[in-house]
């Protein structure tokens, strides 16, 4: 599998490429590969996030699951779809919110979230791949280990990051991160069955800029074009 990761991230990461856990992720996915199961994203897309978006130039962290098991959806940037396609339920939920957040955003007719990515929004999956049609299928084969230390190293080498935890999976990952010298922000799921117990109205999107002008920062521009 290609690793195309952001230089910036090699410290972080690259150690992690040749422990045992990762070493067995590779198998069970080259053994997938080979019997022919289809396995989103592809495989030069599975580490987009870290290709995007540079080590030191993240300012923002928004964490989703699993990436999408649909066709021509998941690209290695969570909540995003390449464009051409439908704008899945959660994503236009975030946008719904994004509406009301954020003075004139326009809902995008499309979801694909690399404009964010670009600006030092990482776009992160705590899973990297999925089986076809199987949501979760994946899970507990390494790619956590592998993000979580992700998480761990952005928490302790950099200092003012916003952290933006959806739903319960995403705010167990709370305990990586060192909420003395980052922002943490917490609200329901934004999928159809949680978005109204909390999500609706969070506002993070607001908060993470005013945080970053705070520090002197540019603000994240979320419009998508």
């Amino acid at each position: 599998m290609p690793t195309t990761l952001h230089p910036s991230w090699l410290p972080a990461l690259q150690n992690e490429f040749q422990k045992p856990y990762m070493l067995g992720l590779n198998q069970f996915l080259e053994q997938e590969y080979k019997q022919g199961t289809i396995v989103y994203p592809k495989p030069s897309d599975v580490f987009n996030a870290f290709k995007f978006t540079p080590f030191n130039e993240v300012k923002v962290v928004i964490l989703g699951q699993d990436p999408y098991y649909g066709a021509n959806q998941a690209h290695g940037l969570s909540f995003s779809v390449q464009k051409g396609v439908a704008i899945p339920p959660s994503l236009k939920n975030i946008y719904k919110e994004l509406q009301t957040d954020i003075p004139g955003f326009n809902m995008p007719s499309h979801g694909d979230l690399s404009s964010w990515a670009k600006q030092g929004v990482l776009l992160l999956n705590t899973t990297l791949t999925v089986r076809a049609g199987e949501p979760g299928s994946h899970q507990k084969m390494g790619w956590e280990q592998f993000t979580d230390q992700a998480i761990r190293a952005l928490s302790e080498q950099r200092e003012g990051l916003v952290f933006m935890l959806w739903g319960r999976y995403a705010q167990a990952k709370a305990s990586l991160i060192d909420s003395t010298k980052h922002v943490v922000l917490t609200a329901a799921h934004p999928s159809p069955f949680s978005a109204y117990n909390g999500f609706f109205g969070c506002t993070h999107f607001s908060k993470a800029n005013a945080y970053l002008v705070k520090k002197g920062e540019k603000p994240i521009v979320w419009q998508i074009d």
